[in-house]
């Protein structure tokens, strides 16, 4: 069994209880400390998913979609802490609940136990940021489904769970959000003539999700470069 700590908000710490497997960003292992080394590292050349035609099918569909996430696979075959880091980027950690969904960039995505289920989907409403028409999803499938995602300087974590409020972000900056099902935002834009003259505030679109759509969501005080410009220079 696996449980996910943070240790000074820059490393993800695992703790394995008896023999599990862990699903990792290729790389990201920094130390690890057991009896003997009891753990050991493959890189996936496909992906988690279980049988080969489901992780050729995985693998294809996030290559196709820009969403592809080196991946290596942790086999642990007793008790033992290992620790994974990213380029000094900031951990968060999620358990899910059984069928709750966390949908994430791929560059995002750390670590995550064998109890969530990992795929790559379209988005209905389609995105206008850097990332493309596509994200990554887990849904938790068991007890001890956790994930470890990374942000670009400490995280905001905004929730209408309770108030039921319209949350609206900026999808450069958006790193993930969680909820029951897909909960995929609207798309709220704001073009109009001014942008047409170079005058635009740089926040023409955003990501919008109302109190009937119980959700949380979190953002990285960093936008990815590249987003969309509208305007005349």
């Amino acid at each position: 069994m696996l449980s996910f700590e943070t240790l000074n908000e820059l490393t993800l710490k695992v703790t394995c209880t008896g023999r599990d497997v862990l699903f990792t960003k290729a790389g990201s292992f920094i130390a690890g400390d057991s009896p003997t080394k009891n753990y050991k590292f493959e890189k996936l050349l496909l992906g988690p998913e279980g049988g080969i035609g489901r992780a050729l099918m995985g693998s294809l569909m996030r290559r196709v979609s820009g969403e592809n996430l080196p991946l290596m696979k942790v086999m642990m075959e007793g008790d033992s802490v290992t620790y994974y880091a990213n380029c000094g980027q900031h951990v968060v950690i999620y358990r899910l609940e059984e069928g709750e969904v966390i949908s994430v960039e791929s560059e995002n995505i750390l670590a995550f136990t064998q109890d969530c289920d990992y795929k790559v989907r379209f988005l209905g409403t389609g995105i206008f940021s850097q990332k493309g028409l596509a994200t990554s999803t887990l849904t938790g499938r068991g007890k001890n489904a956790y994930v470890a995602v990374l942000s670009d300087g400490n995280p905001l974590v905004l929730s209408n769970i309770e108030t039921r409020n319209t949350i609206s972000v900026d999808p450069d900056a958006v790193i993930c959000w969680i909820g029951r099902g897909d909960c995929d935002p609207g798309i709220k834009t704001d073009v109009n003539w001014k942008n047409l003259i170079g005058q635009a505030s740089g926040e023409s679109y955003s990501f919008e999700w109302h109190g009937g759509q119980p959700v949380t969501v979190i953002v990285q005080p960093s936008e990815r470069s590249g987003g969309i410009r509208v305007g005349i220079d």
